[in-house]
């Protein structure tokens, strides 16, 4: 690895993985990175986060839900609610 070679690397700023470039380096070891998207400079987190990738049934479910008018909960099939009618006495 050297300067200003291209590395993937988590951005603090965009939070997610994106690509980056070497700024600084200790020895053999890369110590701070900047990213070619939004181009912010930060240490160099080893692609490593708090918190799991979501995978494409999480984010089509996020996505699904929020949008306007979505249901929270998809209908049970065969269930359906019929209101009762009152008998009136004869």
């Amino acid at each position: 690895m050297r300067l200003g070679d291209d590395i993937d690397d988590h951005c603090s700023r965009c939070k997610r993985t994106m690509d980056h470039s070497v700024v600084s380096m200790v020895g053999e070891e890369v110590v701070k990175v900047r990213c070619r998207t939004c181009n912010s400079e930060h240490k160099y987190h080893h692609n490593k986060t708090g918190k799991k990738e979501m995978t494409a049934k999480e984010a089509f479910d996020k996505l699904i839900a929020s949008m306007p008018g979505a249901q929270s909960e998809p209908p049970e099939a065969g269930k359906t609610e019929r209101k009762k009618k009152k008998q009136q006495p004869s």
